[in-house]
């Protein structure tokens, strides 16, 4: 009886948010640069990773493009925004090797996602719903703020992207306050995906400025790979300079990511994952 009751008890002692640091503005550069040096001790790991996430998304957005347009392709860049936390998961377990002195290989990080695969999916899952709200909300600003294809004004343009951009904005800062330290904590840690999401809101309010920092800096990384597949979705060496932006950047983020998780979180309280094998 007791063995039975034993892990039902370490589980209730267990606190309902992990608790955060308080960070300065400038901790995001920090985080950049630990993550550019995990890609450099893990180049061939981190840069194939982050190859494959590229060439699936690659593969989608000439789908997009072959069987719809330019606005379709516009909508999957948006949705990215959404997606993006979970593609980077794989660098997270790469960083988390280094940090223990491992040797870090893709068959390792597959096998790591895998012990968190399902609260993996119930925040996919939560993404999805909020990207259909998201898709829905962009539907409506159109029905509501047309825009005349035969005779464009550029204020009609310029209402339309504004708006549209106000409305994006609240489910990006949604997402990314959601997504900012809870994936990491998913794979660091065996907690459930209500705890993690907490913290990582939690985290972000508390660390305003820094998060802000953090947002631009991964919107600036991301951005010139996103500028050249608008400008060059034509011309193949525009979509080679997309890959390899994107293949440098996406690990980068991921990288950065991990370290911000663990210069910010405490979640000590919580077993970690890589103990469920032993």
């Amino acid at each position: 009886m007791t063995g039975d009751t034993a892990p039902t008890d370490a589980a209730a002692e267990l606190p309902f948010v992990a608790p955060c640091r308080r960070v300065p503005a400038s901790a995001p550069f920090d985080w950049i640069r630990r993550g550019w040096a995990d890609l450099l001790a893990a180049p061939r790991q981190s840069l194939g990773y982050g190859m494959i996430v590229v060439l699936l998304s690659w593969a989608l957005a000439y789908v997009t493009i072959r069987f719809g347009g330019y606005w379709e392709l516009l909508a999957l860049v948006s949705g990215f925004i959404f997606i993006a936390p979970l593609l980077a998961v794989g660098t997270y377990a790469i960083s988390e090797q280094l940090e223990r002195g491992e040797r870090p290989s893709l068959r390792r990080c597959l096998l790591e996602e895998r012990r968190a695969f399902g609260d993996l999916m119930v925040f996919a899952l939560i993404l999805m719903v909020v990207f259909l709200v998201w898709a829905r909300a962009g539907s409506a600003i159109h029905v509501f703020f047309p825009i005349d294809d035969q005779s464009p004004d550029w204020r009609d343009y310029l209402q339309f992207f504004g708006i549209g951009s106000a409305v994006g904005s609240i489910f990006a800062v949604v997402v990314f306050s959601s997504a900012a330290f809870s994936l990491p904590m998913l794979v660091d840690r065996r907690a459930d995906p209500v705890t993690a999401v907490v913290t990582s809101i939690n985290a972000v309010l508390r660390n305003k400025p820094a998060m802000a920092v953090w947002a631009a800096l991964i919107g600036l990384a991301v951005a010139p790979g996103f500028a050249l597949l608008f400008l060059g979705r034509d011309r193949g060496a525009g979509r080679v300079m997309v890959m390899a932006l994107l293949g440098i950047t996406l690990p980068l983020i991921g990288h950065a990511t991990w370290h911000a998780y663990r210069g910010t979180i405490d979640a000590s309280a919580w077993p970690k994952t890589s103990e469920e094998s032993a």
